[in-house]
């Protein structure tokens, strides 16, 4: 009998919970308590956040499941009228699917920081102050309709199969499930190779000097290729969440709370270019947008190197995360 692939994350949940028993016993009997009054180790589980992880993560694979139901026969259909590349099954043919896939994995999370559409679903697993194994669960169920599975149509192109998609990103998803730890350091060589705890740390970090970077699933070859790695700096601890802190372990909230702010900036704009914008610029476009609105009232011409109000090729800053 085929293993549907599709399931791999739930057979894999017995390691995962495992896994976060032992990170949890080796937390508390090797990092202190802080006093009552202190900021909460970030590290340590706490229940409400554990369990808001618990229910996102339920409502994420409810979510995948029925999108898969959609998604498959895209992939169907453009396997058996686009495919461009016919493979022979074996060991190549895996490599390249996971190659392929991986890239694929960094685009999709390197636009997810980058156009709000996609940001409104990711910042869900961005929200929590604390990193831990168990914020591997904090997940969306809002990814089909923001569109991950868009990103994958391309690995149907190249030949393959709707079943070894599905199988090689839940592949992929599973391998980061052991990178969401502060309990492992730096592990030498690897960390030029793959997606490693320290690597992953930098990336759910609000620093400064760490926000959108690191977007590796597997490979960190891809963030050293196109310019995101950032070295985890001893000197300069990662802070977790988000910057305009989510304050909540309700998973309704988490899920939906920037959908509904992406939805008032919609409304409030006065023109469909802006409207627009609001949904599909950079996450913090609004925000720009304002400043240079109230700018204007004093200097109302238009700054050099502007186009509709907002600066262009603004790298800087994601809604909720870079902004102040």
């Amino acid at each position: 009998m085929q293993f549907d692939a599709q399931w791999l994350l739930l057979a894999l949940a017995p390691v995962f919970l495992a896994c976060i028993g032992w990170e949890a016993w080796h937390l508390s009997h090797t990092r202190p308590r802080t006093a009552s009054n202190a900021t909460p180790d970030s590290a340590r589980y706490a229940w409400p956040d554990t369990l808001c992880n618990a229910a996102l993560a339920l409502m994420h694979q409810g979510a995948d499941k029925l999108a898969w139901l959609v998604a498959v026969p895209v992939y169907a259909y453009v396997y058996r009228h686009f495919r461009l590349v016919s493979w022979q099954p074996g060991l190549v043919a895996w490599f390249a699917l996971f190659i392929g896939q991986d890239l694929l994995y960094y685009v999709f999370h390197r636009a997810s920081h980058r156009v709000r559409w996609l940001w409104a679903a990711h910042v869900v697993h961005h929200s929590s102050v604390r990193l831990n194994l168990s914020t591997a669960f904090r997940q969306s169920l809002m990814y089909p309709v923001a569109g991950m599975w868009l990103f994958w149509v391309p690995l149907a192109m190249l030949g393959f199969t709707p079943e070894q998609i599905v199988a090689i990103v839940l592949v992929n998803l599973a391998f980061q499930f052991f990178v969401h730890t502060q309990a492992v350091g730096k592990l030498g060589w690897l960390e030029y190779v793959f997606n490693t705890p320290s690597m992953h740390r930098v990336h759910h970090a609000r620093n400064a000097r760490y926000i959108d970077r690191n977007y590796a699933g597997v490979l960190a070859i891809w963030d050293r290729l196109f310019g995101s790695y950032v070295e985890e700096d001893a000197h300069d601890a990662p802070d977790y969440g988000i910057v305009k802190p989510l304050a909540s372990c309700n998973p309704l909230k988490a899920t939906f709370h920037e959908w509904l702010a992406m939805a008032r900036d919609f409304a409030r704009m006065p023109d469909w270019r802006s409207r627009l914008a609001a949904l599909f610029a950079p996450p913090d476009w609004c925000e720009r947008h304002d400043a240079l609105g109230l700018a204007s009232v004093t200097a109302p011409a238009t700054p050099v190197g502007t186009r509709y109000g907002v600066p262009e090729n603004n790298t800087e800053g994601e809604f909720g995360s870079r902004n102040s």
